[in-house]
C-alpha cells in the first residue's frame, strides 16, 4: 500500500490559506450550533468530496446549511435545506479577505447576518479576515493530497475510536489547529485549570483525556505527524515504551506528548498497522500511568462475547 504523501514545506502560503478558510467556516459552525461538551459543536469533518461542517442549523431551525470545501472541484459549496446551493470558485489570486467578503454575501442574501469574531486565532495574524489579502493561495494538488492524507488517517482513528467502551469524541478536525483529532475519556473529573486559563481549555479540559490527533506540522515540528498526550500529565510517563522504535517523546506545551513522523509510516509493509500500534502504545501508557481503568474500557472481540 503507497501512502499519500505531503511534505510541510511544499505548500506553506496554500496551508496557510486554506487554514484560514477553515477558521472562517469553523466559527460560522460554532456560532449556529447549539453548544456541546468540549466543544466538540466547532469542529469539521472529512467527506467523500472534501471537508464539510456537516448539517448545522440556520436562524430560527426550521432550516440548515452545509458548507463544503470541495476538493475535486476546488470549490466551496454553500448548501441550503431549502434547496439553494452558492459556490465560491477558489483560484489562484483569490484572497482570503475575497473570499470572507462572498461568503458574507450568501448568508445575507439568505437573510442570516454573520456575528463571528472575524479574525483569526492564534495564527500570528493581528487582522480582520476582510483585510487578509497576503493569502491567495490555492494549490489544489497540494489541498488534494492533504485530504487525501487526512481521509486515511480519518479511517484508522475511526477503527481505533471503536476499541473503546468510555466516552469518546467523534474524529473532527478542529480548525484551530487545523488536526484531525479523537479523544478519551476515563469518566472522572479533572482538577480545575488555574484562573490563568482560558475558557476553551477550562472546557476541553474539565474531565480526564488521552488525546489522539494528526496534523500537517508545525514551526516546532516542521512535517506532518501524529501525536498523543494525557491531560492531567502523569508523572514519568516519557518512561513508558512506545510503538513503533520511530515514535518518541517530546516536550509540548509544558507535558510529554507522544510522536510518531507521518514519514516513518511509509516505508513500512503495514501502515494501518504500524499507526494503531502507536495509537495504542501511547493511550496504554497513559492510562497505566494515570490509573484508568484501561481493562474494563477495552471492547473484547465479537467471538469473545
Amino acid at each position: 500500500m503507497k501512502l499519500p504523501y505531503l511534505p510541510y514545506e511544499t505548500w506553506t502560503h496554500s496551508r496557510m490559506t486554506l487554514h484560514l478558510i477553515f477558521q472562517i467556516i469553523g466559527k460560522i459552525r460554532l456560532t449556529f450550533t447549539p453548544r456541546k461538551n468540549h466543544w466538540w459543536y466547532t469542529t469539521l469533518y472529512l467527506s467523500s468530496e472534501g471537508f464539510t461542517t456537516q448539517v448545522t442549523p440556520m436562524g430560527d431551525g426550521l432550516n440548515t446549511f452545509e458548507i463544503v470545501y470541495n476538493v475535486h472541484k476546488q470549490i466551496v459549496e454553500f448548501k441550503s435545506s431549502k434547496g439553494v446551493q452558492k459556490d465560491i470558485q477558489l483560484r489562484e489570486g483569490y484572497s482570503v479577505s475575497d473570499f470572507y467578503k462572498a461568503l458574507t454575501l450568501i448568508f445575507k442574501d439568505w437573510g442570516v447576518q454573520v456575528a463571528i469574531i472575524d479574525k483569526p486565532y492564534d495564527l500570528g495574524i493581528d487582522k480582520h479576515f476582510s483585510e487578509i489579502t497576503e493569502y491567495h493561495h490555492h494549490d489544489q494538488e497540494a489541498v488534494f493530497q492533504f485530504w487525501q492524507m487526512m481521509l486515511w488517517v480519518d479511517g484508522v482513528f475511526k477503527e481505533f475510536s471503536g476499541r473503546f467502551y468510555g466516552k469518546t469524541c467523534p474524529v473532527h478536525i478542529y480548525w484551530h489547529h487545523m488536526d484531525l483529532a479523537v479523544t478519551r475519556f476515563s469518566g472522572k473529573s479533572a482538577p480545575p485549570l488555574n484562573e490563568e486559563a482560558s475558557i476553551p481549555d477550562k472546557d476541553a479540559y474539565s474531565h480526564e483525556v488521552i488525546s489522539f490527533g494528526f496534523w500537517a506540522g508545525d514551526d516546532n515540528l516542521p512535517e506532518p505527524a501524529f501525536y498523543a498526550y494525557t491531560a492531567p500529565s502523569p508523572a514519568q510517563i516519557e518512561e513508558e515504551p512506545l510503538i513503533p522504535e520511530a515514535a518518541f517523546w517530546m516536550e509540548a506545551n509544558g507535558s510529554p506528548m507522544a510522536i510518531l513522523k507521518y514519514k516513518d509510516l511509509l516505508p513500512t509493509a503495514d501502515p494501518r498497522k504500524v499507526l494503531l500500534d502507536f495509537l495504542e502504545s501511547a493511550y496504554l501508557a497513559g492510562a497505566k500511568r494515570a490509573n484508568w481503568d484501561w481493562q474494563k474500557l477495552q471492547v473484547p472481540p465479537l467471538e469473545e462475547m
